[in-house]
């Protein structure tokens, strides 16, 4: 678009570009300004000197980190749980979205999706509680049952390191899986009908209709939405890890979210330079795989996001 055409389009919608200025503004103070606080990942951070006024240390603490008895264990949980939950988690609301939408009854349609939509609305404390409650090996509902049929204890899953992946993805899964769902639900409704009636007239059954009629047409959104998941791989959820961590599975539950508060906002370390330069580490690592995906993507299915 040259100057003139932008001047004359300017003039005929000047009030959506005045809408623009709340956004971008948005994004520039909270998004591009708080960037020059990266630097700190390469000083010695004195809160007195301040950021600007603090010693450089260059990549001291990115070797500090590398060099770490725990960086290994750190990568090997984040990666594990993510790539678990991206496995496990990302074709569920494909699924959930096509079974929906194959529901023959608008009523029973409905009542699914508000049933499924509903634990999204729960926020993190909430279900790290009702997973405890229903765990609780004494007091809780599994635990109950378990007692019922076997007439011993059942052993308390929070205290066992490997089952905590299971918990948080699974239980993930179960919250979002129908707000997710959503986009797959709204490529589908743009599938012409005619397509379907044609295919039924050929005999194709239900399942074919399926997989050659409404999966192809929400496979460029899955494609986006799993560059975009890919793209945040090595950014675990903090809250949720940190409420379900306890001392007897910090082994497997110790991901680099949680690690970079505890190096960085706990009282007695306050260390906010080596927190931001795992932070920088972990950001870099995200843009990585990212690219990786996205290039990927690209070359087997012409869809990427750039």
């Amino acid at each position: 678009m040259n100057l003139t055409k932008f001047k004359k389009d300017y003039l005929r919608n000047w009030q959506l570009y005045l809408l623009l200025i709340i956004p971008i503004a948005f994004c520039i103070i909270f998004s591009y300004i708080p960037m020059l606080g990266i630097q700190i990942a390469f000083k010695k951070f004195d809160i007195v000197e301040g950021i600007w006024g603090s010693p450089w240390v260059g990549m001291a603490n990115f070797q500090r980190f590398f060099s770490a008895p725990n960086f290994w264990q750190l990568i090997r949980n984040t990666i594990l749980i993510a790539l678990y939950g991206l496995i496990a988690g990302f074709p569920v609301p494909i699924l959930l979205a096509l079974v929906l939408n194959s529901f023959p009854k608008e009523r029973y349609k409905k009542v699914v999706q508000t049933v499924s939509y509903m634990p999204h609305f729960i926020s993190t404390v909430v279900i790290v509680g009702i997973l405890m409650q229903m765990f609780n090996p004494r007091t809780g509902a599994l635990g109950n049952l378990y007692n019922l049929i076997t007439g011993t204890y059942m052993q308390d899953l929070f205290a066992k390191p490997n089952a905590f992946p299971h918990l948080y993805v699974w239980s993930g899964i179960w919250q979002s899986m129908g707000w997710n769902s959503i986009i797959y639900l709204a490529a589908l409704s743009g599938v012409d009908p005619e397509l379907h009636e044609a295919a039924e007239v050929d005999g194709a059954s239900r399942v074919q209709r399926v997989w050659h009629i409404d999966l192809p047409t929400i496979l460029p959104t899955a494609t986006i939405l799993l560059i975009m998941s890919a793209g945040s791989i090595m950014s675990i959820g903090f809250e949720k890890v940190y409420l379900m961590q306890n001392s007897l599975n910090i082994s497997r539950s110790e991901v680099i979210s949680t690690y970079v508060y505890k190096v960085g906002l706990t009282i007695g370390s306050g260390d906010f330079s080596f927190a931001t330069a795992i932070g920088l580490f972990n950001s870099i690592i995200n843009l990585i795989i990212l690219v990786i995906v996205n290039q990927t993507t690209k070359k087997l299915s012409e869809t990427s996001l750039f």
